[in-house]
């Protein structure tokens, strides 16, 4: 490999709140849209004929989860890719930072084949671990099938995503992610409901919809990657190096193993909302046919998922500025973008849960859902997650800040404590045991959400990152 280029790169000038509003926006927008791909599923879901919708939105949360623990294991690979591109760029030694690309894309092809075999081996078992509701099952399973042959495509994507974040285009995920959408609504149209000559496959064929879509998000993405050819040199295979792939999956590893942890985690979360449901059969002698609280807690997942990825958005930007100043030897400068970063999203943040907890909540509620028990049931839980949901912005913006210095095993610990340690038993505690309901299971991750920003700001405050060598 050449020589390595040791000018540092200079930092994006200017005022730091704007800087970065600058490179967030892309990337809230960006992730925003590709959130969309899911709650395109919940709203089309709600128009299935009755018990179908509920039992098919209910069946979404858990399927979605099962995915996220394959494909965004494999995605994780970001965490390295961008840590590492951030301070190679800021070093200007770029040809190194096409490398990483190199290395990052061909570990998600390889790994990504694997783990779909796997994926599709383990399914049923996964299932019937999953829930008890047969209908529930039957529509997971036909859903999660075909989101499984996307695991590929979510680990590539996720890749060169990070390179491009990395160098601060974010920009690119923007542009794959919009088209991305605007495909996934087609298709999800066309095959739910049977349009345009297709088959009506139901809640399956959302699931067929979305990973097509994926899959032509990851070709735009590989059209830009092959655009910066000339400057960054990804395309050799002189590249692929098992060192440099190792540099990158040992800052990786500890990011799959927080979305592993967190996707069990979250699994076993769902399971109590499940119990409620299990609960509610026997105590009715078997009538009930709708799975309120599993629905319930799918579309408070669905619209609170849209406030995580804006506020993941402004992480991903916190990390690569945090990263590009950290190798430019400026570490007092990525502390500043980092708290910088934090105030944005308490006020921002704060703006939007007061929006989504208390001044819109019945309306949110209202669209996402056309069953007035699922309504009922979800209400209560929504404004309680409305309200702390600046807290849980600064949770995820000091995560991201933290993966982007080079310190993801913490956060990695940091997670796995938290989940296992007060999500999970909290929400069996308050909702099954102590009878409090959904509300109840819902205050677990309110307690969770206050745990992590605390912990997240101390270490970040610390300041230990700040030496990390990459």
């Amino acid at each position: 490999m050449d020589a390595v280029v040791t000018t540092a790169q200079p930092l994006p000038q200017g005022n730091r709140y704007k800087v970065i509003l600058r490179l967030a926006m892309p990337t809230v927008i960006a992730m925003l849209s590709q959130s969309v791909v899911n709650e395109v599923d919940i709203v089309f879901f709600a128009n299935l004929p009755f018990p179908e919708s509920s039992n098919a939105q209910a069946a979404l949360f858990p399927s979605l989860l099962v995915v996220w623990i394959f494909g965004g294991s494999l995605g994780a690979i970001s965490v390295g890719t961008q840590a590492l591109v951030a301070r190679r760029y800021a070093e200007r030694d770029y040809e190194a930072a096409g490398a990483v690309l190199s290395n990052a894309v061909w570990f998600s092809l390889i790994a990504g084949a694997i783990l779909t075999v796997i994926s599709l081996i383990a399914l049923p078992w996964i299932v019937r671990l999953t829930t008890d509701v047969p209908e529930k099952g039957e529509i997971m399973l036909s859903y999660t099938r075909f989101r499984m042959f996307g695991i590929i495509s979510m680990g590539m994507t996720m890749g060169v995503k990070a390179f491009f974040d990395g160098l601060g285009k974010t920009h690119v995920h923007l542009v794959s992610a919009l088209v991305m959408n605007v495909f996934n609504v087609l298709f999800c149209w066309m095959f739910i409901f049977g349009h345009l000559g297709a088959p009506r496959m139901g809640a399956a064929g959302a699931g067929l919809g979305a990973v097509t879509a994926t899959w032509i998000g990851l070709g735009i993405m590989l059209l830009y990657a092959w655009g910066v050819r000339a400057q960054f040199r990804p395309i050799r295979w002189s590249n692929v190096s098992r060192r440099l792939t190792w540099d990158i999956l040992r800052l990786s590893i500890p990011g799959a193993a927080a979305i592993i942890a967190m996707g069990i985690g979250f699994w076993l979360f769902q399971k109590a909302a499940d119990k409620l449901d299990a609960l509610a059969i026997v105590a009715n002698a078997g009538a009930l046919t709708e799975a309120v609280n599993s629905a319930a807690t799918t579309d408070i997942v669905a619209i609170l998922k849209l406030t995580f990825t804006a506020c993941l958005g402004f992480g991903t930007a916190t990390a690569t500025l945090v990263g590009q100043a950290l190798g430019a030897k400026k570490p007092d400068e990525a502390e500043k973008y980092g708290w910088a970063s934090v105030r944005l999203g308490l006020i921002l943040f704060g703006v939007v849960g007061l929006c989504e907890g208390v001044f819109f909540t019945p309306q949110l509620v209202g669209f996402i859902t056309h069953s007035e028990a699922v309504r009922a049931a979800a209400m209560g839980p929504m404004r309680v997650m409305g309200i702390v949901t600046p807290v849980i912005a600064v949770a995820m913006i000091l995560s991201e800040a933290l993966f982007g210095a080079g310190n993801p095993k913490f956060v990695a610990v940091a997670q796995g404590i938290l989940v296992f340690g007060c999500l999970v038993p909290g929400a069996y505690l308050l909702g099954v045991v102590f009878h409090i309901g959904l509300l109840g299971i819902w205050l677990s991750a309110c307690v969770y959400s206050v745990f992590a920003a605390i912990t997240m700001s101390v270490k970040f405050r610390q300041g230990a990152w700040k030496h990390i060598k990459l």
